[in-house]
């Protein structure tokens, strides 16, 4: 989703900073988004000293998204749920989005906004997902407790539903095709949303100068079945 966000972005004639803390998956993407306007910056959100750096070194900006999420070893029943993988979500989630708007929200202009990510398990929790629905409604808390305290910045989220993107791989396993498929037959709009669906949801919230304190679903009507 980040990346779909990125190109959208560049052939709108923005100046992209990437961040992550993959810098092998960092060089694949600014490899794939091939822009002299696109800059890499490697950091976890996790860690409270490495969000303060890397806001000291690229200074002004107007938009801040984070499409972040470490769930790998959360989508778990309770008897097996190791509490490191939990906190592992919160963290990247939770803390991380918290930390990007300290140290963020300083360096953007009046008319700036910042984007976070939650989804659909906070309105539609399964067995195994009690921690991820947990912490996106978590989030969406604090989008609007941000967007009061950070006036006259605007604070959203986004909240996806089934995605096609890699994170399946840690939820379905091999089972990715057919779980995104019996998804797709039972959504209203007949398919999962594909990267390019949040990123058109992410950019209205950006640019629009009247939306703040929002959660914007983009979940095929998921929340309908």
């Amino acid at each position: 989703m980040g990346l779909a966000l990125a190109q959208r972005a560049l052939a709108a004639g923005a100046e992209v900073i990437i961040a992550g803390r993959d810098p092998d998956r960092l060089k694949r993407a600014c490899a794939e988004l091939q822009s002299p306007s696109v800059s890499v910056e490697t950091v976890d959100i996790t860690q409270e000293c490495q969000v303060a750096g890397l806001f000291e070194r690229i200074g002004r900006l107007d938009h801040i998204v984070s499409t972040a999420a470490d769930i790998e070893g959360a989508y778990e029943l309770l008897p097996s749920l190791d509490l490191r993988a939990a906190q592992r979500v919160v963290e990247s989630k939770f803390y991380g989005p918290l930390l990007l708007a300290k140290y963020g929200s300083p360096l953007l202009s009046a008319t700036g906004s910042i984007t976070f990510t939650s989804g659909i398990a906070a309105y539609r929790p399964a067995a195994r997902g009690s921690v991820v629905a947990a912490v996106n409604a978590g989030l969406e808390g604090l989008v609007r407790a941000l967007a009061v305290e950070l006036a006259p910045i605007r604070v959203n989220a986004v909240s996806p539903g089934w995605v096609d993107t890699p994170i399946w791989t840690f939820v379905a396993g091999d089972r990715k095709e057919e779980t995104l498929g019996a998804m797709a037959k039972r959504l209203l709009v007949g398919r999962v949303g594909q990267p390019e669906d949040i990123a058109d949801a992410i950019s209205f919230l950006m640019g629009n100068a009247f939306t703040t304190g929002t959660i914007l679903h983009v979940e095929g009507g998921h929340r309908l079945i």
